[in-house]
């Protein structure tokens, strides 16, 4: 059954699900596991997760004990590019579809799209408006 509230448990689910497609992707996977590894149990996994969790949460629903600027750690994953951003929003958008009800997960995937529009600019990555 599809969620359609959005609470911590939810976002945890879509943070780890989301996560675990990221390091089976042959595109970004290396831009991940070069930073954090490959095994999402590991330390700094765990606390990049925990610090996603509290991001989505303050987005999302105002909750959540994010501190910091999402967009610094980007500048050092090495080259980026307009299509690592549209790998990355499909496979968030989908892993959402997957957890949410439909304008939960349209919510999620308009927040994130919005993010990876604001990084890209901000890292001066051409980006396209579909």
């Amino acid at each position: 059954m599809l969620v359609t509230e959005i609470d911590r448990a939810s976002i945890e689910k879509l943070v780890r699900t989301f996560y675990a497609k990221i390091l089976k992707d042959d595109l970004l996977s290396p831009f991940f596991i070069r930073a954090l590894g490959d095994d999402l149990k590991n330390d700094k996994w765990y606390e990049h997760l925990k610090t996603l969790d509290n991001f989505w949460l303050g987005l999302m629903i105002g909750e959540g004990r994010y501190m910091g600027d999402p967009l610094l750690p980007h500048f050092f994953l090495g080259e980026l590019s307009p299509e690592l951003f549209d790998r990355w929003i499909a496979l968030f958008r989908q892993t959402a579809e997957e957890i949410y009800e439909h304008n939960t997960a349209l919510k999620f995937y308009g927040k994130a799209k919005g993010l990876a529009k604001r990084f890209m600019t901000d890292l001066e990555i051409g980006y396209e408006e579909d």
